[in-house]
């Protein structure tokens, strides 16, 4: 059986999350969350007090961790730490800027490259992240640079986290986006960037279904048949 990969890639806020995983289901295909992969490793890392200037601690904690990915009967996919479900837990905002920080070690992100392009060869998969197109899924069949404003994913971050009953305030959000911007794109190891042959989509302006419908065309016209 073939099976097709999709690479969306972009910044943090951008919409990736939940724009992939609808992409997913009207495609068929196994939708890999692979922000929540690194979430959890730096959620491990937080509890931990590691310090990530010391790679023997870094190196500890990869050798005793056990991430796990599954999906649930809410069709949901879920993240194991150690037998726990962090599904919730990864998504606080405190974990955000320890995520950009363990992302750009490179044992952490050699621990989890292999078990990406895994999925990629087993399933036919909607992959977003940050260095898909470019490093983890090179040859994907389907690349999309997916970004907005700093201000509309400030904003778009602020009622994510306040429909889950969090307290936040836009200018500390907008700050921390600069800054996660920031340190993804000028990191030495598989920074953010646009890979070349990647559609770029800019959602400013777009609602939900506008991005999505968006998305579909890219890959009806790079697959070449109805989807």
């Amino acid at each position: 059986m073939e099976h097709h990969s999709i690479a969306i890639d972009g910044p943090s806020g951008a919409g990736k999350s939940t724009l992939a995983k609808q992409l997913a289901e009207r495609l068929g295909y196994l939708y890999v969350d692979t922000g929540a992969i690194y979430r959890t490793v730096a959620l491990k890392a937080q509890r931990l007090g590691v310090d990530l200037n010391r790679e023997e601690q870094v190196t500890a904690l990869l050798s005793e961790i056990k991430v796990r990915m599954d999906y649930e009967s809410d069709g949901l996919q879920h993240m194991y730490l150690d037998g726990e479900d962090v599904t919730q837990a990864i998504r606080v905002h405190a974990v955000s800027q320890w995520t950009s920080l363990v992302a750009a070690l490179p044992p952490v992100r050699a621990f989890l490259l292999e078990y990406q392009r895994q999925l990629a060869r087993e399933h036919s998969v909607v992959m977003d992240g940050r260095d898909i197109g470019t490093v983890v899924l090179p040859q994907a069949d389907v690349k999309i640079f997916l970004t907005a404003s700093a201000e509309i994913r400030a904003r778009r971050r602020l009622l994510e986290l306040e429909q889950r009953g969090q307290q936040a305030d836009y200018e500390t959000i907008l700050h921390d986006v600069k800054q996660r911007d920031l340190q993804d794109s000028s990191r030495a190891i598989a920074p953010l960037r646009q890979a070349e042959d990647a559609v770029l989509l800019d959602t400013s302006e777009l609602d939900l279904e506008g991005s999505l419908h968006a998305m579909e065309k890219i890959v009806k016209e790079k697959l070449g048949h109805e989807n």
